[in-house]
């Protein structure tokens, strides 16, 4: 079985998120940049189907040489080898071809990304991927096991959990549940050595019109000044959210 696991290079949760140039681009001085974590769940997945059913694993990932770090990462952790498109990810249907071209070019059998990036939470990728290339497509997926070529997947439904089987070739959005946060793996010293070896192909990205363009970010708006209240206090309490705040 082939594995294909997409890899977004996000901001850390914990980086201070600045504009530039009016607002219309993101600036990533200072920032530090990890695997998206929705992919990370995916990538620990399919090191368990390669560690016990044998498959092979690859990594891809759109956007520029400074994204290599990122794929570095993710061979540490144990994928085999990794595919850069050399283009600036700025649109999700854009990236999907992207990656709809690798799929194909390669044979994979499984492809496995995040059901979102934590920058942009768009949450388009995995399903125009699956449109594309004609495959089943199975989103919010927090269990996945293969036997032959009939894939098993439970997903995150509101309310509860649905479980349904399928067939390969198939694209999961996958997200945390789909192996425990305990199993996450840190790179190793001998992992990092052996991801040095590995071969990380660049490729050109393929003729694909962009649907979609940012045209100005706005940074969320400074919360107001708090009213502290003692809580012996009820009648203030009670007054304060009848009369000004007016939610009583």
């Amino acid at each position: 079985m082939k594995i294909l696991v997409c890899i977004s290079h996000v901001p850390d949760t914990t980086s201070k998120i600045n504009f530039t140039d009016s607002d219309t681009k993101f600036d990533t001085n200072g920032v530090q940049f990890v695997i998206n974590p929705n992919d990370e769940f995916g990538l620990t997945r399919a090191m368990w189907f390669k560690e016990k059913q044998g498959a092979s694993v690859d990594v891809v990932n759109v956007g520029g040489a400074e994204t290599e770090p990122t794929l570095r990462k993710a061979l540490a952790i144990g994928a085999d080898s990794a595919i850069r498109v050399n283009a600036e990810a700025t649109d999700g249907l854009f990236v999907a071809k992207q990656l709809a071209q690798v799929v194909k070019d390669g044979g994979y059998d499984l492809v496995i990304a995040g059901r979102e990036s934590i920058d942009y939470n768009g949450g388009m990728v995995p399903g125009l991927l699956a449109g594309i290339i004609d495959a089943n497509f199975v989103n919010t997926c927090i269990g996945l096991d293969i036997e032959g070529t009939t894939a098993t997947a439970t997903r995150e439904i509101d309310g509860g959990k649905e479980t349904l089987t399928t067939v390969l070739p198939l694209v999961v959005g996958g997200q945390k549940g789909l192996v425990e946060e305990s199993d996450l793996r840190i790179p190793n010293m001998r992992g990092i050595m052996m991801a040095r070896k590995k071969p990380l192909k660049v490729i050109d990205a393929v003729a694909a019109t962009e649907a979609t363009k940012s045209v100005q970010f706005e940074k969320p708006a400074p919360r107001g000044e708090v009213k502290l209240v003692s809580a012996d206090n009820i009648d203030e309490l009670v007054d304060l959210l009848h009369n000004e705040a007016k939610v009583i």
